[in-house]
């Protein structure tokens, strides 16, 4: 087996939509680095099976933990809200999309909040997203604006118990598709991200050398997001349907 960068041996970590993609990346970087991880998903996990934007899901999830562990240590809120749009989607599919990705995140740091342990830290999963957008991503994209300010708004009420930053990622390919081309070369970095990358972030940022990085918000996406675009600049060039 790899040997992980990091030594998190008796310590229990919390991870949400850990079933597939980027969610069960970072549980398997936490297996690997010793932790025992906690998942709660809508697909079986091994561990627990049951949906977020149920309050008495989390609350029977947080009690399971509680239990078998007695504390948590790590808490990461990974479970991505649905996409739809304002053209679609209906007042209870906007609703579900916000209990996942912000009420639930909310309601599971309250129920844990009373067993983190000394060095606990929270790390909330955004998006890039939550700074700009494509049409018909209303859902999605508020839920992921909304746990981006609940990160920084935790982080001043569990100064000193807690530290709470969240991760953003760009386009991430869960499959570990290798691109190349233009969706690989459009990225400053050169190639299409994967869920590694947002797992040695996630992790970092649980461990003792992200100390003093609280509140804070770090965007892994090749450096899509600071990228500036102009019409026939650099071979971007905008038509009638959008920008090619």
């Amino acid at each position: 087996m790899m040997k992980s960068t990091f030594d998190f041996k008796g310590k229990v970590a919390v991870v949400t939509g850990g079933a597939r993609g980027i969610g069960q990346c970072i549980c398997e970087q936490f297996r690997l680095a010793g932790a025992s991880v906690c998942t709660i998903d809508l697909s079986d996990n091994g561990y627990f099976v049951g949906d977020l934007a149920k309050k008495e899901d989390l609350e029977r999830f947080a009690e399971k933990v509680v239990s078998e562990f007695g504390r948590v240590d790590y808490l990461i809120n990974n479970a991505p809200p649905a996409v739809c749009g304002i053209g679609q989607a209906s007042y209870e599919d906007f609703e579900y999309a916000m209990q996942v990705g912000v009420t639930a995140p909310f309601y599971l740091t309250k129920l844990l909040l009373p067993y983190f342990n000394d060095g606990s830290a929270i790390v909330n999963i955004s998006s890039s997203r939550d700074r700009m957008s494509q049409p018909q991503t209303e859902s999605y994209t508020a839920a992921k604006g909304g746990i981006s300010a609940l990160t920084h708004a935790l982080a001043a009420s569990l100064a000193g118990k807690v530290r709470v930053n969240s991760v953003s990622p760009g386009w991430i390919d869960t499959s570990f598709t290798v691109y190349s081309g233009p969706d690989a070369f459009q990225q400053p970095s050169g190639r299409v991200g994967n869920p590694l990358d947002i797992a040695g972030m996630v992790l970092y940022l649980c461990s003792d050398l992200a100390g003093f990085i609280d509140g804070e918000n770090i965007c892994i996406d090749g450096g899509m997001t600071r990228q500036m675009i102009y019409h026939n600049d650099y071979g971007w060039r905008l038509n009638l349907k959008g920008t090619e």
